[in-house]
């Protein structure tokens, strides 16, 4: 197939599952956006096909074409099988941090990887990652990179795309979005589609502690898929409420926790995104339709997020479970519900 015909026909549409969240005896309703549900597992699809369409629409891709990014994870997947599709090639710029699970589907897609093993100034992998690519670009000016970081297709996809699907989805009545950060490409597309289609929005930007990607201090923190040790040059604050930053093991232990009362698992940026909105909430925000993005879901953690082994070679296993001690002391739980936002 041609990456023509190919990027035409891959349009995408995920679910939004109702979430009932109980704390103290008072039960709060929103919304989760399963991006798990796209065909390579996250929200990084539909980013993947805007990046790929940009390039498409400046010079034709094809089975000659090799490209390169660097990843978390998600997005090399998604780039990955949408290369291999049309018989391009593929190289991910990946560090230690990638999740293992999504390191073996890239390789398992053809991709050739290049790993970076020294941390940048900030103590995370992103710098050293980009750095990295910038040597291979210069060393081969046939590469092609979608540059996720700076390219106006990946937010264009959610602007143009996922916008409309969330609109429509909720008939209109979103008035909460609540979204990861790390590239800021989802938020900046959603916020400016969302803008243009519902009459009232409030737009809720998260990070993890020790991201730098909204401003803050840099410092190593355990999850991946959210944020960054640069800020980000896609998402500008004017529109936005001031960034919620949630500690990894508040998100790590609030990721356990839905699992456990409901059979969903997350990945941690969508833990993340749920520690906000219970901060929100807390600080008294309300809201008649407020969705959740969940970015992708848990399989490609049960090694690290879900994993006890893994938690307690991080020195943070006690950490996490006073959080999910502290939670269960303040009653809270999860119920997920029906499909649609009641309209």
């Amino acid at each position: 197939m041609t990456a023509e015909r190919l990027l035409a026909a891959a349009a995408t549409n995920t679910p939004l599952r109702r979430i009932e969240m109980s704390v103290a005896g008072r039960t709060h309703r929103a919304w989760l956006k399963l991006e798990m549900a796209n065909p390579t597992g996250s929200v990084k699809y539909r980013t993947a096909l805007g990046l790929l369409t940009g390039l498409q629409r400046r010079r034709p891709l094809s089975a000659g074409t090799t490209l390169i990014e660097s990843t978390s994870g998600n997005l090399g997947v998604a780039l990955a099988h949408l290369t291999a599709r049309f018989g391009g090639r593929f190289i991910a710029v990946v560090d230690p941090k990638a999740p293992p699970m999504l390191v073996e589907r890239m390789r398992g897609l053809g991709t050739e990887l290049v790993r970076v093993k020294t941390p940048d100034r900030h103590g995370g992998y992103l710098l050293s990652r980009l750095e990295r690519v910038e040597t291979m670009l210069r060393a081969d000016p046939e590469l092609r990179w979608t540059d996720q970081y700076h390219s106006p297709d990946g937010p264009g996809v959610h602007r143009d795309v996922t916008a409309p699907e969330l609109a429509h989805q909720t008939g209109g009545r979103i008035d909460a979005l609540f979204a990861a950060v790390s590239t800021g490409g989802t938020l900046a597309g959603l916020g400016e589609g969302l803008s243009k289609l519902v009459a009232d929005i409030g737009l809720y930007p998260v990070d993890v502690q020790g991201s730098i990607a909204l401003g803050g201090t840099a410092h190593p923190h355990l999850l991946n898929g959210i944020g960054a040790t640069r800020r980000s040059s896609l998402l500008t604050t004017r529109a936005l409420h001031a960034p919620i930053h949630v500690p990894d093991v508040r998100a790590i232990a609030l990721c356990r926790m839905l699992d456990r009362q409901t059979g969903i698992a997350l990945g941690a940026s969508s833990g993340a995104v749920v520690a906000a909105y219970l901060a929100a909430v807390a600080d008294g925000g309300s809201w008649r339709c407020p969705v959740l993005i969940s970015p992708d879901g848990g399989e490609h953690y049960r090694h690290t997020v879900y994993s006890d082994d893994w938690l307690e070679a991080c020195g943070r296993l006690d950490a996490v479970r006073a959080v999910e001690d502290a939670a269960a002391a303040d009653r809270i739980t999860f119920t997920v519900t029906g499909d649609v936002c009641e309209r």
